[in-house]
């Protein structure tokens, strides 16, 4: 087996998240751009496998037994929608010296670029000790049904995962996850002169306000406590008429020391309204900061840390590790940009933590 040119590896990784970014990728709408990376694997002869718009395929260089354990390097590479304060065409990729500025760029194409060079030198090696995947996948931005989470039955048992996410390389081991609650307070109408019926907006301010008061107890380490914000309220159709009906909307943002089914029944019974989960499956992350991957972390120089912000890692029931090219805070941004020497470092980065590691 020949082992390629990292050098050449890394100008084509440039040149292609070029490409990414001048494919438009909004989440659902990937289509076009998940055939232009699935073209560029093409090229160095691996076979794709396709759902939807996620891609994936595996090395070949491993040891052909039972149980061989398995890595899945994985990000993503839809992109959110652009804002209005964009100077630039978000959709068009502007490189200034070592700027290279364009939608989606940091997020999270730096880091997709980044894993498919790792994954194309790795798997020209003679042989690793561990069966290694690579998939490039849809809908992170929106917790799509049909992303990641689509295509993770078929991909086998997964041993470890690492999420390109922009982390500055460092290594987040733990991530808070989400929850999010449709509360409904019902009240009775009735006419605001003669001061009748049952308010339910007073219904639903007493319990946002039982809310505000709570405290989770269970402080990590990593993550901090779990915390719980109202983002959103809405009642009443007219100002003379009181109100049968107050809906609000929570959001929480979970550690590990809590499952997400034990904190909703938590709310439930602290509040008189209706509650209805909108979204319970996005856990909280963690990994034992014994594993292997974050020992051999800490030995190529990286730090690690716990991240506030969710990824695919929250719907990945194996240990993970989130870390990629770019900085969390030019996400989602105006004139969203990354570094081409951040995209040649974290390609070194990637392949020091795996060339050499063992489980």
């Amino acid at each position: 087996m020949s082992v390629v040119d990292l050098q050449v590896l890394k100008e084509e990784a440039i040149q292609l998240l070029i490409q990414i970014i001048n494919t438009p990728s909004i989440s659902e709408q990937e289509n076009k751009v998940s055939f232009l990376i699935e073209d560029y694997l093409h090229q160095y002869g691996f076979h794709v496998k396709r759902k939807f718009n996620n891609i994936w395929t595996e090395n070949n260089n491993y040891p052909k037994q039972e149980n061989i354990q398995t890595i899945l390097l994985n990000s993503h590479h839809d992109t959110v929608k652009p804002g209005s304060n964009w100077i630039t065409d978000p959709f068009t990729a502007i490189k200034q010296e070592d700027k290279l500025i364009g939608l989606g760029s940091n997020d999270a194409g730096a880091s997709v670029v980044s894993l498919i060079s790792t994954f194309i030198y790795l798997s020209k090696l003679s042989e690793l000790p561990y069966k290694l995947i690579l998939s490039i996948t849809a809908e992170e931005e929106i917790s799509g049904s049909s992303g990641v989470r689509s295509i993770l039955h078929e991909l086998g048992s997964i041993d470890l995962g690492i999420v390109g996410e922009p982390t500055q390389m460092q290594v987040a081991i733990a991530e808070k996850g989400l929850i999010v609650l449709d509360c409904i307070a019902e009240g009775k109408t009735g006419h605001s002169a003669r001061n009748t019926g049952i308010n339910a907006i007073y219904i639903a301010t007493r319990d946002i306000e039982r809310l505000r008061n709570f405290y989770f107890y269970r402080k990590s380490d990593l993550l901090g406590s779990t915390t719980l914000n109202v983002t959103q309220i809405q009642g009443g159709i007219q100002h003379n008429v009181i109100p049968d009906i107050c809906s609000f909307v929570i959001d929480i943002r979970t550690n590990e020391l809590y499952k997400n089914e034990e904190l909703i029944e938590m709310i439930r019974k602290k509040i008189h309204s209706k509650m209805n989960p909108r979204s319970s499956h996005l856990n909280s992350s963690f990994i034992n900061p014994m594993h292997p991957i974050v020992l051999r972390a800490k030995l190529v120089g990286r730090k690690i840390y716990g991240s506030p912000t969710l990824s695919d890692q929250s719907i990945m029931p194996f240990s993970t590790i989130k870390i990629g090219v770019g900085d969390s805070v030019r996400s989602h941004t105006p004139n969203e940009y990354v570094f081409i020497s951040e995209i040649m470092e974290g390609i070194d980065i990637y392949i020091c933590l795996l060339k050499d590691f063992n489980f």
